[in-house]
């Protein structure tokens, strides 16, 4: 969960600032740069953000994948909410 936690914030982040470099982005989120790099990595291999040499931005796909996770979230508390229910 942390690591989704970190490619959520990283991603707000790319947004709100690109072209963003790990540097900065290290420095604005207070992450090590390994972890920062790390998120990078997985974002750009979803197809969520580009390198470019001015630093990290985010492409057309970006709305359709927060659109999709803001939906898999939903079915995911609902889930959590009908397991804690058969616990009761």
């Amino acid at each position: 969960m942390r690591i989704l936690e970190r490619h959520i914030l990283l991603l707000k982040t790319v947004r709100k600032e690109e072209p963003i470099g790990i540097i900065r982005l290290s420095e604005l989120l207070k992450l090590p740069e390994h972890k920062v790099r790390y998120s990078l990595r997985i974002l750009q291999q979803d197809g969520i953000i580009d390198p470019t040499p001015e630093g990290a931005v985010t492409t057309p796909k970006v709305r359709e994948f927060l659109a999709e996770l803001t939906e898999s979230l939903e079915h995911f508390s609902t889930a959590v909410s009908t397991l804690r229910e058969t616990l009761k």
